[in-house]
């Protein structure tokens, strides 16, 4: 059980993207799914109170290394990165996540202004992606979010976008 938890956690910090178990299970040539969850359970739970720098967090359907939020200031620093959302971008972008699959039509409505800049560079940083052509005349282009946005934004899946009714809680505090 220990070796196994050695190779998970190798796999993971080698992977540019979250590790799924699924994809673990085919690395590792676990046929014991169980205990290749079991052992990712026990790394998240080591992470968890160890309290370090790093931690193993579940994120865009597999599993990750992330530094902790309270560090940002110093790993941006490191980094040289500013927050690269515009607020157009951050408001474009959350329509789109709730109100996905949309178009820019339907964007552009509920803004009340043209979402065509801000759409681009959400493209452009793949947080966004298009999943289609509607079918009405014209064939508008159908917008989504994608795993890496999910991944951004520390999300396991879509339902744990936070509901009107938390962000209104959010707002009153």
């Amino acid at each position: 059980m220990e070796e196994l938890k050695m190779i998970l956690e190798a796999l993971i910090f080698a992977s540019e993207m979250p590790l799924s178990a699924e994809k673990i299970a085919q690395l590792v040539g676990e046929e014991d799914r169980k205990a290749i969850e079991s052992s990712l359970q026990e790394l998240l739970l080591e992470y968890r109170e160890r309290q370090g720098g790093i931690h193993l967090e579940e994120v865009a359907g597999g599993f990750q290394f992330r530094t902790r939020k309270e560090l940002a200031p110093w790993v941006r620093k490191l980094k040289g990165v500013k927050n690269s959302l515009t607020p157009a971008a951050m408001e474009t972008l959350a329509v789109i996540a709730y109100r996905q699959p949309v178009v820019k039509a339907e964007i552009d409505n509920i803004r009340g202004v043209d979402a065509g800049g801000p759409l681009k560079k959400l493209l452009e940083k793949k947080l966004v992606r298009i999943v289609g052509r509607k079918d009405v005349p014209g064939k508008p282009i159908i917008y989504g979010t994608t795993r890496k946005f999910l991944e951004v934004f520390s999300l396991k899946d879509l339902s744990e976008l936070p509901t009107l009714k938390e962000l209104k809680e959010l707002e009153e505090r």
